[in-house]
């Protein structure tokens, strides 16, 4: 039986379930998954972003159910410290929070213009003002990542919160075309071609389940 439990909605559209799902597994955790349908009216409202909270991923483990990405990887973090999921020196680890908490309250512009879709491509599209203005700040947040702690990663030799993070941007990135600099294109390279993320791209290649209305775009 696995040590714990991890509730995630559709791989194909879901970036927070990515998010969660990339901690558990760089974490280290036997956990199995629970789908929630994106035909649940509670699902289906976050994807839209109409929900007021996130409430997928949560992850249950020891009696608890904790359902906000940041939560989940700091939680990893305690009970599995050996997996570096933050930086261990101070000023990295503050840093490291920092930009994770810029990209779960932020970038609302990017998110909603160019919603995740793993199973599509879209040459061409065109990028207005506001999203544009959030892909540069994130770029220019991985550059200087990148430069301070001398990659491949953004903190160091091992991918950790930071990169689940953005992980679902990379597949954004790659779904719009959005051309990069050669620094944040290698980054995105390195991200997509990690296994766990080769994982769950496939596992979303698979599944059933569309949402017109993210669809409805292409």
């Amino acid at each position: 039986m696995a040590e714990a439990t991890l509730v995630i909605s559709s791989k194909n559209y879901s970036s927070w379930s990515l998010r969660g799902w990339l901690l558990a597994k760089w974490a280290g955790l036997d956990f199995a998954e629970r789908t929630v349908s994106p035909d649940d009216p509670a699902v289906r409202a976050e994807l839209l972003l109409r929900a007021s909270s996130i409430l997928v991923p949560c992850l249950i483990h020891d009696g608890m159910s904790i359902w906000d990405t940041l939560a989940i990887g700091e939680y990893l973090h305690e009970i599995r410290p050996e997996a570096a999921l933050l930086p261990a020196a101070r000023a990295a680890r503050a840093h490291c929070r920092a930009v994770c908490g810029e990209m779960h309250a932020g970038f609302a512009a990017l998110r909603s213009a160019l919603p995740m879709n793993l199973r599509r491509r879209k040459p061409g599209f065109r990028v207005w003002s506001a999203a544009r203005a959030d892909i540069d700040r994130i770029l220019a947040i991985w550059r200087e990542c990148l430069a301070a702690s001398g990659g491949p990663f953004l903190f160091g030799a091992g991918p950790n919160m930071a990169d689940a993070m953005y992980a679902p941007v990379c597949t954004r990135f790659r779904t719009y075309e959005v051309a990069l600099d050669p620094v944040s294109a290698a980054y995105c390279e390195r991200i997509l071609a990690l296994p766990a993320m080769q994982e769950w791209c496939a596992a979303a290649r698979a599944e059933p389940e569309a949402v017109p209305e993210l669809d409805m775009e292409f």
